[in-house]
């Protein structure tokens, strides 16, 4: 993974990349960012932790700068993270951490920064007694994930694919970006939304049976 590739996709939203090319995979919505006004993105270190976050500790103890440590759980209930491990997380120059289950120790999460993804929270916690494998093939929020795959979060959720997926669409989002730039300045111009794309013709060709497309109409 370059870095060039993880800058330029915290430069656009997930929700441009995922416009770009719609098969691109989307974690589950109910996986959503436990703090707000985040954008994450890096390399998949994957864990599987089933009421036990004895992996995610061991995890931690080897995942590296620009990581995201995905953790699967295969629908347990209980919190596999909490403010320590987020601080190492942290400490150890992770880009984020993505469960497929539950957190704790809210407050500290917000106090930390580092953008995480949960389904929620609750207090209690699971044993510590797995040695589950690390680095394997996981399935965390309905999509098949592999050991350095990119993941890549904001507040609307989480997108994560192979790079060469990622990088096939990575221009059409940031045409995508910079063309809903340029209508919002439009609109704070006191434009009308509607006269900034081809919504008229579109639902004109749309209503004589024609196949159509709704396109923007600025200069991005």
């Amino acid at each position: 993974m370059s870095v060039e590739l993880i800058e330029r996709l915290l430069g656009i939203d997930v929700s441009a990349l995922s416009d770009a090319d719609k098969t691109l995979p989307v974690l589950d919505p109910g996986i959503r960012a436990m703090i707000p006004d985040v954008r994450m993105a890096g390399t998949a270190f994957t864990v599987l932790a089933e009421d036990d976050h004895l992996p995610v500790m061991s995890a931690l103890a080897e995942a590296g700068p620009g990581d995201v440590l995905v953790i699967a759980t295969n629908g347990g209930s209980r919190a596999v993270f909490g403010e320590l491990f987020a601080t190492e997380a942290h400490r150890r120059g992770l880009a984020g951490i993505v469960a497929d289950g539950f957190c704790r120790d809210l407050q500290g999460l917000r106090r930390i920064g580092l953008p995480v993804f949960a389904r929620g929270t609750t207090p209690r916690s699971g044993t510590t007694v797995s040695r589950a494998a690390l680095g394997a093939a996981i399935r965390c929020g309905g999509v098949e994930i592999g050991p350095g795959d990119i993941v890549f979060g904001d507040d609307d959720g989480v997108l994560v694919a192979p790079a060469a997926g990622i990088e096939a669409a990575l221009e059409a989002a940031e045409l995508i970006g910079r063309s809903e730039r340029a209508i919002l300045a439009a609109q704070a111009r006191g434009e009308a939304l509607h006269g900034l794309t081809n919504h008229a013709d579109h639902v004109a060709a749309l209503d004589r049976g024609e196949s159509s497309a709704l396109a923007f109409l600025v200069d991005a």
